[in-house]
């Protein structure tokens, strides 16, 4: 069952204007792969620019690794359009390598084969492939190739201003965070609608589950390709990104205080598995800590409050200062059906649901509940379209069927599109129409468009024949916002940046450690 949001879209209806101006960004990560479809083994291309200091290109876990980045923006187009010319420049930059199109990796031969990514001599370079050190020593580097969209949303100030009762920013911190947190307790009550809409992960190379131990009872098909029959996103279950060793964390989301009280216990959390490990082998640092958590982000979650860091800050302490500015969306897998991994369809759905969320009543939650929630994903996640699959309130008391409560979601959807579309077009309501039919048919949905091309084709070949398509599509294209020159000076000033780092260092880096863990 939903809550009851009727008197909430009333109001805002009454409102229209104070949603113009959502800001957003979006995050893409694409493994580099060679023309035969294996993970290319080379250094990220200099031709790109310094990974640690350019705005747009970086790299996630692995020098193969892509991450892009876009720049705030409040027009869906431009972000888009952004995204885009990022990935038409990576791929004329990438030569005889491509963008493997898929969140689950491609056919990598060895652990071995994957080289942490490099952010050259500074300390705060040093500490980034450091921290990547302790995740693969942690976790295994095979799970850390694992690539996602993340999407970054806030509400303009207009709808705080209206619906809280705060007068700015600064000074309605408190509330407005209270806001986001009440969203994020309603994503984790009902987000699993995203995987059953929009998981793409519904197999996975058999390379992937070398050496690993599962009780899930996958089917085979060519190419070694390994899928179960109604799973929506193997990316977000146990095989992908998880991490036992927090499920006993207890971090709820009832406010900004405790979450962060929460976050900064986890962070200094003794964990005796990873103290087997140690901090040294030899001379060499192979982790930050021994710690459950090195640093807060390896905190996996499907959505995270965010606040942009100043020098020196840790994002706790940022949220602190200044409350919550943004919530990161992360449980995106990437979409094979465009080149660049997300689609403005997938962007408008967040944006009525994430509007959605803060409308919507969201009692506090207790770490059971919560537990709860997880179940609810799990299932969406494993067999969301299994004919039947129930969804479950007030931990399991009560269950109802997916496809009607994902219904009356999109119903109380459909009437934040109407708001939204009130200034132009009919965009919002075409995605809740398109989206609603997903209920009706699952066949619709991502994954099983998804499903029945890698059962003919197997993964290897569904994602090689994209990958190759795409490039073509992306080298042949003309730039629509962002131009040669523009990418050629952030290059150029990326590797600078990177240089006066270096340059500037004063401390040896066991110091900068020391400075940055306390021990």
């Amino acid at each position: 069952m939903i809550p009851d949001v009727s008197k909430a879209l009333s109001w805002l209806e009454a409102h229209p204007t104070i949603l113009k101006g959502i800001r957003r960004g979006v995050e893409r990560e694409a493994l580099r792969i060679t023309p035969d479809g294996h993970l290319a083994v080379t250094k990220h291309p200099e031709t790109l620019g310094a990974a640690l200091t350019h705005k747009w290109i970086t790299t996630d876990f692995a020098e193969s690794l892509l991450e892009f980045i876009t720049p705030v923006d409040n027009d869906i187009k431009n972000t888009i359009s952004f995204l885009r010319d990022i990935h038409r420049h990576a791929a004329r930059m990438l030569g005889k390598e491509k963008m493997w199109p898929l969140s689950m990796p491609c056919f990598i031969d060895a652990e071995e084969n994957i080289t942490l990514a490099q952010y050259g001599t500074s300390n705060i370079g040093r500490y980034k492939t450091l921290y990547r050190e302790g995740l693969k020593n942690r976790y295994g580097a095979l799970m850390q190739t694992i690539s996602g969209v993340h999407y970054n949303f806030s509400l303009p100030i207009e709808f705080w201003q209206a619906w809280a009762g705060v007068e700015d920013a600064e000074s309605g911190k408190d509330k407005i965070s209270d806001g986001y947190f009440r969203l994020i307790r309603n994503y984790y009550r009902f987000g699993w609608v995203i995987p059953y809409l929009f998981g793409a992960s519904p197999a996975i190379c058999s390379s992937f589950l070398r050496g690993r131990e599962t009780s899930l009872s996958f089917e085979q098909v060519q190419e070694g390709t390994c899928y179960l029959p109604y799973a929506t996103s193997l990316r977000m279950s146990n095989l992908g990104y998880t991490n036992k060793s927090q499920s006993d964390l207890n971090i709820t989301f009832n406010n900004l205080r405790t979450y962060v009280a929460e976050l900064k216990k986890a962070i200094h959390k003794p964990s005796e598995e990873f103290a087997r490990l140690g901090i040294k082998q030899g001379d060499k640092h192979i982790q930050l800590n021994t710690n459950v958590l090195q640093i807060e982000n390896e905190l996996y979650a499907p959505i995270r409050p965010k606040r942009v860091i100043k020098e020196n800050e840790s994002p706790s302490d940022a949220l602190l200062r200044g409350g919550v500015e943004y919530i990161e969306v992360r449980s995106l897998d990437i979409n094979p059906f465009t080149a660049i991994g997300v689609d403005e369809t997938q962007i408008r759905f967040l944006d009525l649901f994430l509007i959605w969320c803060v409308l919507a009543e969201a009692p506090e939650m207790s770490s059971d509940e919560l537990d709860c929630c997880r179940k609810n994903w799990n299932r969406v996640i494993l067999e969301g379209r299994k004919p039947g699959q129930v969804i479950g309130f007030g931990c399991g008391n009560v269950e109802e069927p997916l496809i009607k409560v994902g219904q009356e979601l999109l119903n109380d959807l459909k009437r934040v599109a109407v708001i939204l579309d009130s200034c132009s077009g009919t965009q919002y309501q075409k995605v809740c129409e398109e989206l609603i039919a997903m209920f009706d048919d699952s066949s619709l949905t991502l994954s099983a468009r998804v499903l029945e091309k890698m059962k003919i084709q197997g993964i290897g070949s569904f994602g090689l024949e994209l990958a190759d398509e795409y490039h073509q599509q992306l080298i042949n294209e003309e730039y629509e916002v962002i131009s040669d020159e523009q990418f050629a000076i952030e290059r150029r000033a990326s590797v600078e940046r990177q240089g006066a780092l270096e340059q500037e260092e004063t401390i040896s880096f066991d110091e900068y450690l020391k400075q940055q863990t306390g021990c």
